[in-house]
């Protein structure tokens, strides 16, 4: 679960045996002094094969969570949607707050989260998208993260409205997602998510991703 602190460290292929690195990244994620995160229950994904999962490792971190990664190349051009697709303006920001408190259980996204989200460094090449079904309903939204051209672009989170499950908006809005990372110069567009959330997994391979290889979460205990 993610209900505690969670922190993602993408790295490089070529870096994942780095030793310097590897040390630097178990310091910093054990250290809650180096402010990365905070004493207690925490959780950090590191791919398979990284040096730093076996410094973690030695640390007294254990394996967590399995999760599923997923991947589509977006050399071709993606298949539209099928349903009418706005990137998120402030005048769409009320509905895409709404779906995503309507598709996460106990969520306490708010306008103003937005609105920090999107003042943030981070995001300015990202992308929020809302998805609307022939009545005018927003029934599904997801955010994506470019990291520049030719590099891999992220898709989180997503979701899909409660009250509109079982229709295909979640493939309809992850390949809407896929298309827009395409558009901005991703080379793919990746996501992670628990193996446990199997509707979420088929929602992706619908929509064209490939399953790649079972990770876990690393867990430190409380500090």
């Amino acid at each position: 679960s993610r209900q505690h602190a969670h922190h993602g460290r993408p790295v490089a292929p070529d870096a994942r045996r780095d030793g310097e690195l590897a040390r630097r990244l178990a310091s910093d994620l054990g250290d809650p002094g180096r402010g990365v995160l905070p004493a207690g229950t925490a959780s950090v994904e590191a791919p398979a094969g990284a040096l730093v999962r076996d410094l973690l490792g030695e640390d007294g971190w254990q394996s967590g969570e399995p999760w599923t990664p997923l991947r589509r190349d977006l050399t071709a051009p993606v298949p539209g949607p099928g349903v009418r697709v706005v990137e998120v303006t402030p005048d769409q920001v009320p509905d895409r707050v709404a779906v995503q408190r309507a598709s996460f259980d106990g969520s306490t996204f708010t306008e103003a989260a937005w609105h920090a989200m999107a003042a943030g460094s981070p995001y300015a090449g990202a992308r929020c998208l809302v998805a609307y079904d022939e009545r005018g309903d927003a029934v599904a939204a997801v955010t994506v993260w470019p990291a520049g051209p030719d590099r891999p672009g992220l898709l989180e989170p997503m979701g899909v409205h409660r009250d509109h499950r079982g229709r295909g908006h979640g493939a309809a809005i992850v390949r809407a997602a896929a298309a827009a990372l395409r558009e901005l110069g991703s080379s793919s567009a990746v996501v992670c998510t628990p193996s446990s959330n199997t509707a979420a997994v088929a929602t992706y391979g619908s929509a064209g991703f490939d399953r790649l290889p079972e990770v876990r979460d690393l867990c430190r205990p409380p500090l």
